[in-house]
Order: structure tokens, then sequence, then C-alpha cells
């Protein structure tokens, strides 16, 4: 949560001239070591809030998958402490624990604590594997105020411990500095494995940091079908978490990861791709630049399902890579090419549209119900920067463009099933008939607004100034409109009411989007177009502020419009200019000061602190605000639109997925289909705690 009052930093003492005008050799700052990492957590783990946090843990899952995936681990366990901790183990080769020949202490120590140190150069302990940077363990070290890592070798188990990044042992509280390992069980000689476990470092990250256990059973997951044989378990031990561990054993295959994908009824069989070519890439051995020969290997596995989203899963060796890269590239590239060159030759459907030239399937329309894996395996994959989402190395493109173009081409030439290609050519060709028509109706919508007075919506209370200091507030209702607009600040606030139902942009197609009256008037207010049209140095408005009930009706309207604007206007979100504001649920009025909490354990926290002198628990009226139309003027103003004293919460990509997820949850759980909601709740009832029945 940060609030939008601007924050200066003022210097406490005046600077002599040379310091302040110089600049020679001691400005040179240098970093050793983990010290970088702390200074630059971003550069590493891509920031410090959850996700930041959230890949620490990744970094040590995927060096035990790597192990998995070179045949040497059959299970893996990640373990979510009490204290915040997180321990995640294998039963693989173990870390090496020898001397290192060059550092003289052993190889364990040097993998945790020293930058770009590992297995994964090409020294042949790894073929192909997630991590290539060698940095993962040691920055988990780095950004952790303690570590303890236990490795299973040669008949024992040998511990060693960090402190604030020193190696040594703890005896209890006590802290004792070594670089010796200590051996604290004899274990038997086949035995082996690696268990890491690490205690975050809260000085780093945001204090509302947390690590998630629903995602980690996802990606595990994911894990468990690139991986044969492995299993995989999550143990909560944290407060309210799960009693029964989650696992997950692998089926093995991209075929049976797109089968647990799809969801609705399938319009294809799932096509299976496989293929191996090479390439030469230039890279340094031994200090010199040295052309190398590289084999990779692409598999993909894809199907359509009725369906209006695209749900597309891509990996590199055992990593997923969330922002593709050069693989998913030649992918994309390669489907759309076969399906226009071979699929939609001649369609009849489409002949209307050829002659205006206008007949060819965009990405987005073969897009449309297709699910998806794409994988490709090869040694030191070249990844656009540390967190390892986006791969980088320029051959693979061509490399997969070839060998999905080729099998694509043979199964739409007929080694598909006739019925099964009719069906996707019927499907696609409808996607493009839709879009055409749909774009044919914004610009009609568009010309039609340039003939009016403003071309606005008739809702909009429109500030009087633009550009980057402006916001567009989005409340719901003209229950709220009323005191949002009085309380506003005209000159740059701008307030637009919700008066239907949002559409949900996650399933709908783009005529039902451009249908819906309040998508139109979000599209039009912002005035910087929408989709692939979207230009963001076009944008009317600096941010935009989502306002919504602090109940669950509020939180499905915000779910909505979250998607809406990731779907359509998703510049907006990587850019930094979306917000949630964060009414509060109650207030409460002692002598003359206002109190306000935000939850019921805040509300509760504040009445045990109000009450620990003379004043009594039953003279505390609190007052639960059932909607913001409920708040006076002075309120809402305070709570919502002084950028002095209101709450924003910057809302990124990872919370418009989040949301995604929670509108299909809102639909189970509220919507008409008893059945899904009988199946819901009969699946997930071992999730639920009698405790909290209020029976």
């Amino acid at each position: 949560m940060v609030g939008m009052a601007d924050s200066k930093t003022k210097s406490m003492s005046k600077p002599s001239s040379k310091k302040k005008n110089g600049y020679d050799a001691d400005a040179i700052e240098t970093l050793e070591g983990l010290d970088a990492v702390r200074k630059r957590p971003g550069m590493y783990i891509g920031g410090t809030g959850s996700s930041g946090l959230m890949h620490l843990v990744w970094e040590l899952i995927d060096n035990a998958v790597d192990e998995a995936a070179a045949g040497f681990a059959k299970q893996i366990t990640v373990t979510l402490h009490r204290d915040h901790s997180v321990e995640v183990s294998d039963n693989g080769r173990g870390i090496p624990i020898n001397k290192h020949p060059k550092r003289k202490i052993s190889a364990l120590e040097v993998v945790l604590t020293e930058l770009h140190a590992g297995g994964k150069f090409g020294g042949g302990a790894y073929g192909a594997s997630g991590g290539l940077h060698g940095v993962g363990a040691s920055v988990v070290n780095a950004l952790s105020t303690k570590m303890t890592a236990q490795v299973d070798r040669e008949g024992h188990t040998h511990e060693l411990s960090f402190k604030e990044r020193s190696a040594g042992h703890f005896d209890g509280s006590k802290f004792t500095k070594s670089h010796e390992l200590k051996r604290i069980k004899k274990i038997a000689k086949t035995k082996t494995g690696t268990r890491i476990r690490f205690w975050p470092d809260f000085d780093i990250f945001d204090k509302d940091a947390t690590v998630d256990v629903q995602e980690i059973c996802d990606r595990v997951t994911q894990s468990c079908f690139l991986v044969p044989s492995v299993k995989i378990k999550v143990i909560d031990k944290r407060a309210g978490g799960a009693k029964e561990p989650f696992e997950f054993v692998s089926r093995g295959g991209l075929k049976d990861l797109v089968d647990y994908l799809s969801n609705g009824e399938n319009v294809t069989e799932i096509i299976t791709i496989s293929g191996i070519e090479t390439f030469t890439e230039r890279v340094p051995v031994d200090g010199k630049m040295t052309d190398v020969e590289r084999e990779c290997t692409v598999e993909a596995a894809l199907r359509w399902v009725r369906s209006y989203e695209t749900i597309q899963e891509s990996f590199v060796n055992t990593i997923p890579t969330s922002q593709g890269g050069t693989h998913v590239a030649g992918f994309e590239r390669a489907l759309t090419r076969a399906v226009n060159d071979i699929l939609l030759k001649d369609t009849r459907k489409l002949a209307k549209l050829a002659k205006e030239n206008q007949h060819r399937a965009s990405k987005d329309d073969v897009g449309e119900g297709l699910v998806a894996t794409i994988k490709v395996t090869f040694p030191e994959p070249q990844f656009r920067g540390q967190t390892k989402q986006e791969l980088g190395t320029p051959p693979v493109e061509k490399i997969v463009y070839n060998i999905i173009k080729q099998n694509l081409t043979e199964w739409f030439e007929g080694s598909g099933p006739k019925t099964h290609i009719n069906a996707v050519r019927d499907k696609i060709a409808t996607a493009i008939i839709n879009r055409v028509s749909s774009k044919q109706m914004l610009d009609n919508k568009r010309r039609a607004a340039s003939l009016g007075s403003t071309g606005m919506p008739d809702k909009l209370a429109d500030c009087r100034n633009h550009g980057d200091d402006s916001e567009l507030i989005i409340v719901e209702g003209d229950s709220a409109a009323g005191p949002a607009k009085a309380g506003r600040n005209s000159a740059n606030v701008a307030i637009l009411p919700l008066r239907g139902k949002v559409v949900n942009a996650g399933k709908a197609t783009l005529k039902q989007v451009l249908d819906n009256a309040e998508a139109q008037a979000l599209f039009t207010a912002v005035g910087a177009g929408s989709g692939k049209d979207f230009d963001i140095e076009k944008i009317r408005y600096g941010r935009i502020v989502i306002l919504c009930d602090a109940d669950v009706d509020g939180s499905h309207i915000r779910c909505l419009l979250l998607t809406l604007i990731h779907k359509y206007m998703g510049e907006m979100l990587t850019e930094g200019r979306v917000y949630a504001a964060q009414p509060p649920l109650f207030s409460c009025k002692v002598g003359d000061t206002i109190y306000r909490a935000f939850s019921e354990e805040e509300r509760d926290a504040m009445t045990e602190e109000l009450t620990k002198g003379k004043r009594k628990v039953e003279n505390l009226r609190w007052n639960r605000f059932k909607g913001l139309g409920e708040m006076n003027v002075e309120e809402l103003a305070e709570c919502a639109l002084d950028p002095e004293t209101r709450i924003l919460r910057k809302l990124t990509m990872e919370d418009a997925k989040e949301a995604k997820k929670a509108i299909e949850l809102f639909e189970i759980l509220m919507g008409s289909d008893v059945s899904r909601r009988r199946e819901y709740l009969v699946k997930n009832s071992s999730l639920l705690d009698p405790s909290v029945l209020d029976i």
C-alpha cells in the first residue's frame, strides 16, 4: 500500500563544495560478493514484494527439479514453516561437500556464497538445466537473515549454516563462524540429497510480502508434467495452512499437461509435435570466443476447445517462461502461418472478406480457444534478466518455427481427423469474421462520437486538465458517484460511475466487449483505443483508480475491471498507471479523533489498544460501512480522494492474473450452475477447518 502524496528527502547537513561538485576516485563505489544483491535486489529477483520473495522459492525448487530432470532425484518436498522460513529438499546427488580446488573451502559454501558458481556452466554435471547464471542459491542466501544447508553424502548428513551471509554453525541461538562442515548424523552410504532452509530478510522485502502456497502448488504441478516419475510434496505448517500436504506425482508429457489445462468442450484432438535441430552459438570458452554447436529439442502439444480464452504455457528446459521469448515467438509465427497458408486456403466462409483482403487470421484469431504448451531443451539458454521469465537465445525462434510449421502443415493437410480439421477451420473463420465486424462497429462508433459535442460518455464527470497529473476514478454506482464528484479536485480528477455489469473480458469475444456499455465508456474516457489499437501515448489521464465497496460485490467488480484493463489496455498495468483505492470497512469516533480499520483484524487490534486504559469496550461504537454511498463527502474525500490521506495500492500484471482466477471462483460460487458449485464444494471440502464454523 502506498500513499500518493509525494515524499522528498532533505539533506541534514550542507556538503562541501568539493563533495558537491567533485567526481574523482573517491566517488566510485565497489560492491563485493553478495553485497551487490542486497544493494540492488530487483536486478536479481525482479522486486522486493511477494513476487520477489516467491522468486527465492523458485530458485531452490528449480535446482531440485534440475536434479530430477537429470535423472538423480525422485522426490522433492517444499515446506513452509510457521516462522516464515521455507525449506526445499530433494533426494538427488547432494551438493558436493569436498574442498573446492581454487577457493579452498567446501564446494557447498562456494555455491551458497558466490555469484556465478554452480554446476551448470558446461562442466558436465547437467546437460540442460533451468538455471544458467549460477546466482540462484547464493541470491537466496544474500537476501536471508539465516540459512541452513544439509547434504546427505558419503554415509553422513553434513551441515553448514549462515548468519547474515557468514558461514558457521548454530548451537541454539549461539552462532559460531566456521568454514568446516559439521557431521550431524550417520546415514546409509546409498542415501543422498540436499535440504536448504532459509529465513527471508524483511529488512529487504516488503513487510506484507508473502509466500503463496497455491502458487507453489501450481508451479510444482507444472514441473511434474515436465519431469517423468518425480513426486513433489508441498507442506504448509503455517497458521491456517492445509492439514494435509499437497502431493502430485508426475504423469509426464506436454500432452497430459494440455489435457490438464483444457477447460470446456474439445474441438480437436491433442496435436503432439517434436523435433530436433542444431544451431551454432559463439560463446567464450577458456577466455576465447568459440563457435559451439548446440542441439535443441522442441516439444509442443496443442488443441482447440470451445472457448474464447487462450491458455498457453511455455518452458525452457524445466523453467516456466511466463513472458515467453524466442521459442514462443517461433511457435506463434509458425501456427499463424500454417493456419493461413494451409487450413484457411480457399475457405468459402471467408470468400467475401477475401475480396477485401481481410481474410487472413491474426494471432488472436488463431488463439481463440487454443490450449498449447511449448518446451525447448538445450544447454546454456540465454534469458533476458536473472528472473528467467523470457528466453533470449535468437536461433531458437527459427528452429521452433520450422518444426512447428512442418508438423502442423501435415496435420492440416490430412494426418489429423477430418472432422477435427473442419471444426477448427470453422472456429477460426468465425473468429476472423467477428473481429472484422467488431472493428467496423468500433470505427462507426468512433465516427459517431466525433460528430458529437464532446464524444465522451454522458455519465463521465470530466476534469478540466488532462495529462500525467490527472486521474480517472471509477466508482461503483451513482450512490458513490455523488459524494465522489463533490469531494474531488475537479481540476485534475475525473469520476466515471459504473451503472451496469462489467463484461468478463477473460471469456467474452471482442464483439461482446465492444457491445458492453461499461467497457465502451471506459475505453472512450481513457481515449487511447483498446486491444491492438491501444496507444498509451494518447491516454487522457495519468492513472486510473478503481474505487469499489470493501465487500464481496466490490471485489468482484474490481476483478472484472482489472481483467478488462489487462486484456485491452495492458500497457497501463506494465507502466504502473492503475491503482486500487483502499476504503475502510469500519470507523469509530473517540473524542475528536476518528479511527478507521480496513479489516476485522485491524478493528480488533485498535479496540484492544484503545481499551488499555479506563475506556470500556462497550463504549466504542464501530460503524461498518456497507458501501461507499454511506460515506459523507468529507469521509470519502479523506479515504479515497485526498492524495495526502488516502491509501492506494498499485496494481500489476500479476494482480490481473489473480483477478482472472478470482472471477472464475466468483462464477462457480455465485453463478446459476448448481452442479458446478456442488462439484467444487465437494472437491475442496478437505480444506475446510471445522473449528471456524459458527455452529
